[in-house]
């Protein structure tokens, strides 16, 4: 299988399952590079700095910051959101941290290493508003961004063509939809438009998966013309990507 990366994600759709740091140091274990995902949802600037320089003691050096899905919409709706440090914040923290400092002015015993990474959505509204993020981001300190589900290439060029000037490596998200009632859910999450052609292959295809294979390898070939590359995700359905990748060459 022909990949850089595995993204490991922290408590997706606020949902508990296995920390991210234990799973990317597993990954690493097995010559497979992680990059680690940590949200400011659970932790506070302690927890979150502390998170940070274990990973960095680890050999875990690729990190994508972001906020993390709100509890309400997971099955732990009670639970309390810290969000003690927002987005630019973290990544400014990561900065902070490799210069040799805490944020409290304390200084460290040696300087981790990070390529940290942040999040967009280049199909939410207004647009502009996500160019603004974008370059905060980058200024803040940001390497490399990941984005929501993309569906429409042409409309993500748009997005892309206004920020390449900033020499920032953007992975455009790929999702394989799986069957009708998953691109339902899709449809219902902020950002993600999946245009009426794709929608009509997959209502009307015999077999929801392989039609979905075959739009995920195609949505991949279109973005080998301008792009840096493709985060794909195959959610719950893992075992496909490698005939994703294959058909997408």
């Amino acid at each position: 299988m022909n990949f850089d990366a595995v993204n490991v994600t922290d408590n997706q759709r606020a949902s508990m399952r296995v920390g991210s740091l234990a799973m990317s140091k597993i990954l690493l274990e097995q010559s497979i590079e992680p990059i680690l995902q940590i949200t400011t949802r659970d932790r506070n600037r302690i927890a979150l700095q502390s998170e940070l320089l274990s990973a960095n003691v680890l050999g875990i050096k690729n990190v994508l910051l972001l906020s993390g899905d709100h509890p309400n919409i997971g099955e732990y709706c009670g639970s309390k959101a810290v969000y003690d440090l927002d987005t630019i914040q973290l990544i400014k923290t990561a900065r902070l941290l490799e210069s040799g400092v805490d944020l409290v002015g304390k200084k460290l015993n040696g300087s981790p290493e990070f390529c940290a990474g942040a999040v967009v959505n280049p199909s939410a509204h207004p647009s502009g508003l996500q160019v603004l993020m974008f370059k905060k981001k980058v200024k803040a300190g940001a390497e490399f961004f990941q984005t929501q589900a993309v569906f429409d290439v042409m409309a993500f060029k748009k997005f892309f063509d206004k920020v390449k000037y900033l020499r920032i490596k953007i992975l455009p998200g790929v999702i394989l939809i799986k069957s009708r009632k998953f691109m339902q859910f899709m449809q219902l999450l902020p950002g993600v438009n999946i245009p009426e052609k794709i929608q009509d292959r997959i209502n009307s295809a015999s077999d929801p998966l392989a039609e979905g294979i075959k739009i995920c390898s195609e949505t991949i070939k279109e973005f080998r013309s301008f792009a840096d590359g493709v985060h794909i995700m195959a959610i719950g359905v893992e075992e496909y990507i490698q005939e994703i990748i294959k058909n997408s060459l």
